[in-house]
């Protein structure tokens, strides 16, 4: 029998926050739900998912965007991990991240949450910092502009040309994460270009 996966992606409700940096996360989860030609629907534990599977006869895949602000994404990961009954290791986490370039895939299981109150509502939620997380760099903001400012502001001119790259290789470090492992992934992407 398969085993099942739990991929989120993080972000913000409704159409305000759809195209800001904070969303990439999400914007990963609608690439790979969009590569299996699936639809999102409405899930009791506080989230909208897809229910698919990596390749046909390969391990399956729950893909799930929470309905909640960001920094409150815990509860409803957490509900899901126990409704299909997937342990921490089993669980990725795919979210934006400033200490990274933009356009650069950063991965890494367990350790800190890094100043980003997503995956700290999570690790506080499930009682570990131990899953995989799948790191969208989006970079600093330039000058002293706010943090929070600036992962809540759409995307510049520049970087919205590149962000279908991005989105799909963050899919695709997803895909490979799940089918051979934290370390093939890393090596993969964390090599130079």
């Amino acid at each position: 029998m398969a085993s099942t996966w739990l991929v989120v992606g993080l972000g913000n409700p409704g159409p305000r926050y759809e195209a800001t940096r904070h969303n990439i996360g999400q914007m990963v989860i609608d690439e790979l739900a969009a590569r299996r030609g699936e639809t999102f629907r409405e899930h009791k534990a506080g989230a909208r998912v897809v229910e698919t599977w990596l390749r046909p006869g390969a391990d399956k895949l729950v893909l799930a965007k929470p309905n909640t602000f960001m920094n409150a994404s815990g509860t409803p990961v957490a509900a899901l991990a126990r409704f299909y009954s997937v342990a921490p290791e089993r669980l990725v986490v795919v979210h934006d991240e400033l200490d990274i370039p933009f356009d650069t895939i950063k991965l890494k299981s367990g350790g800190g949450h890094g100043g980003h109150n997503g995956v700290r509502d999570i690790a506080s939620a499930i009682t570990t910092p131990d899953f995989p997380r799948v790191r969208v760099g989006i970079g600093r903001p330039p000058g002293r502009q706010d943090p929070a400012d600036w992962v809540l502001s759409p995307f510049g001119k520049d970087e919205r040309a590149n962000l279908p790259v991005l989105v799909s290789d963050g899919a695709d470090a997803v895909e490979l994460l799940v089918d051979e492992g934290l370390v093939a992934a890393q090596q993969k992407h964390h090599a130079p270009r």
